[in-house]
């Protein structure tokens, strides 16, 4: 009979918005945009629409974006509504703050894994808030979807951030509060996740309510 030993756990994946981050506004940007624009379409849908034209390409100005995200929806909305969605998502980012608890599980765990943050979003958000909350020297490396033009549906976007701290996929954990982006993402690139999910209001098996559960949580790993 031949024993396969389990992978020892050396790294830890985290989702930004929702997980190490709360958003400043609730329901969160993103909901709020497509109800501003309009659409009407299953936010199962819309979201991933949003996503690829939003969070895949650098932009110079969040309008631009919001442009980008028109154009593949086939609206054209007034100019009010772009400075409407512009100031929103400004006032997302500047109401945003790390969860109570972030610093410290982040400070603990770096004593004893490789930490990286993975992020789908745009290229003007999260770089200012890494820099208000000097979040950056907790992370070995940060990959977000702005900057690789893919989002955390493409398992390549996974296989990038084990490059970068040099880890295989069954060496780390994924940790994020959205099913299919953070957990049925890292699934598809072969890797563990845990859902956070701090409202309990959705029914998946590895979950914790905050970030502050996690540690205990990783001897199930």
């Amino acid at each position: 009979m031949v024993i396969i030993a389990k992978a020892k756990l050396k790294g830890i994946l985290f989702d930004f918005w929702g997980t190490v981050v709360e958003n400043g506004l609730f329901p969160s940007p993103s909901r709020r945009a497509q109800r501003i624009l309009r659409l009407e379409v299953p936010f199962s849908d819309y979201i991933v629409k949003f996503e690829e034209a939003f969070m895949t390409k650098k932009v110079e100005t969040l309008t631009e974006a919001f442009h980008n995200v028109t154009q593949v929806f086939d609206v054209s909305p007034p100019g009010f509504v772009y400075d409407k969605l512009v100031g929103m998502w400004n006032k997302n980012t500047f109401l945003s703050k790390p969860f109570p608890e972030t610093i410290e599980v982040l400070e603990e765990l770096k004593k004893d894994y490789k930490l990286v943050l993975i992020s789908n979003t745009d290229n003007l958000s999260i770089p200012q808030l890494l820099d208000k909350f000097d979040l950056k020297k907790y992370f070995d490396a940060i990959i977000l979807s702005c900057d690789f033009g893919m989002l955390k549906t493409d398992k390549k976007l996974f296989a990038e951030a084990l490059k970068k701290v040099k880890l295989k996929k069954s060496e780390v954990l994924m940790v994020g509060d959205a099913i299919p982006t953070d957990i049925e993402g890292a699934k598809n690139a072969g890797i563990k996740a845990i859902l956070v999910d701090r409202r309990d209001s959705r029914e998946y098996d590895f979950k914790i309510a905050n970030l502050s559960e996690l540690k205990a949580k990783l001897k199930e790993v």
